[in-house]
């Protein structure tokens, strides 16, 4: 394997992850005492660039222009984008660089944060593990890169050729920090994403979509509310009628990419709202959904599919059939997405990890998405998930496995200077011989 690294820089680099592993387990809690959620990732991006530039990187922002939401693959915004940047870290010239390492530094809300066993904020170790909202998704992964170039610099392996290092916003609702990134010109001639993967390696995922659905009545006094249509009972008819078109999907859509998992395409009801006293009848209720969908289909085809079950239902029923539903788009266009698992970077990782730990990792696919789509289907680039071993994502008393960031970061020691050095730089096949 060319730009492999000999055997003394393997014992050399493997002995400075171990020995230096506790000062990426300080920086990871410093991101994780960073909260940042949509928004708010402007202390928690500070952190990145300062450990960018410890490392040696040459670091600089990255705005998110407005016009991003006027992008064929954006999503629906969260929030306006003034002041909102993605951090870019460059090293090995001006050039752009073979292997660009990309990680999302926004988290989901811990509103739940009494069922935690500490603050979700507050980074708290027990037992080889570490706990926080983001320790798993995906801040673990920041660690883990950090150590593994923090191991090749202290053992003195330069790099060959140029490595970029791209943290980025809004991740978990539209991608529009690694779309902006992207249209801007940062791209890698590889993209390793470090999202949590069991230190497997991640090559597809599905479709998603998020909608709003609302029920909007008069209101009233609860005193006639058998004479009132109320809206929660008339959304929860639409709720189930979803479930159905869940169903429906699942028992009726092959993908052989997803033939793994029994049932790739899950509705989630995520938020509902409704009323403001108990004893009114609510003028309004509203379900924010996400929605799996199969990688054939556009987000229009999804979106569309989607109004037309929940209309069909309502005009079911008497009351909605007078007060139809609305249905809005309202986060995700995300789409369906695959990297060949035979593909040479796939194999590139695969080799680098089975050098650090005599196994070979399996390649998978999830019934989620990654920015990984953005690089396969908008800019042609190969693009991949590998990182640590975590629980909880996205729930209580989330947590990542340090022993993990420290095996991933072995592994991505070795591949770095594999990818840097290639002569010939593996490009990603065609986008219809992908998807």
């Amino acid at each position: 394997m060319r730009g492999a690294l000999s055997e003394r820089d393997v014992t050399r680099v493997d002995d400075a992850v171990t020995r230096h592993a506790e000062d990426a387990f300080g920086f990871l809690e410093r991101l994780i005492a960073a909260p940042s959620t949509v928004g708010q990732e402007a202390g928690a991006q500070e952190v990145v660039a300062e450990e960018l530039a410890r490392l040696g990187f040459k670091v600089r922002s990255v705005p998110i222009p407005a016009s991003i939401t006027d992008d064929p693959a954006s999503g629906v915004p969260q929030i306006p984008y003034t002041g909102q940047h993605d951090v870019y870290g460059a090293t090995g010239g001006d050039g752009a660089p073979r292997l660009l390492l990309n990680g999302h530094i926004d988290v989901v809300p811990a509103q739940d944060a009494d069922l935690w066993g500490s603050s979700p904020f507050v980074p708290v170790r027990r037992d080889g593990w570490l706990y926080g909202r983001g320790a798993g998704d995906m801040k673990s992964g920041f660690a883990m890169a950090a150590l593994a170039i923090d191991g090749l610099r202290r053992a003195g392996v330069g790099l060959p050729g140029p490595l970029g290092f791209l943290s980025v916003v809004e991740e978990e609702c539209t991608g529009h920090g690694t779309l902006a990134a992207g249209r801007a010109g940062i791209l890698g001639d590889n993209v390793l994403l470090m999202e949590p993967t069991g230190l497997d390696i991640l090559v597809a995922g599905i479709g998603i979509l998020w909608v709003d659905v609302e029920v909007g009545s008069a209101g009233g006094h609860a005193e006639v509310a058998d004479r009132s249509g109320n809206p929660v009972a008339s959304l929860i008819l639409l709720l189930d009628a979803l479930r159905r078109f869940e169903r429906r999907l699942n028992e009726e859509t092959a993908d052989p990419v997803f033939a793994s998992i029994a049932h790739p395409y899950n509705i989630n009801i995520g938020k509902v709202s409704s009323g403001d006293w108990t004893s009114s009848v609510p003028a309004r209720a509203r379900a924010s959904v996400r929605i799996g969908f199969p990688r054939s289909w556009s987000p229009a085809r999804a979106e569309e599919t989607v109004r037309e079950a929940i209309l069909r239902e309502a005009k079911s029923d008497p009351w909605l059939a007078e007060h139809p539903p609305t249905v809005r788009p309202s986060g995700f266009r995300a789409e369906g997405y695959s990297l060949d698992p035979g593909h040479p970077l796939v194999t590139a990782v695969a080799t680098a990890h089975r050098a650090a730990h005599g196994t070979v990792p399996r390649a998978y696919a999830i019934g989620s998405t990654t920015d990984a789509r953005f690089y396969l289907n908008q800019f042609g680039r190969p693009a991949l998930c590998y990182g640590p071993n975590v629980r909880n994502m996205h729930g209580v008393d989330e947590a990542v496995e340090l022993a993990s960031i420290v095996a991933g970061a072995r592994t991505l020691a070795r591949l770095i200077p594999t990818l840097l050095s290639e002569d010939t730089r593996l490009r990603h096949h065609e986008r219809e011989d992908a998807r």
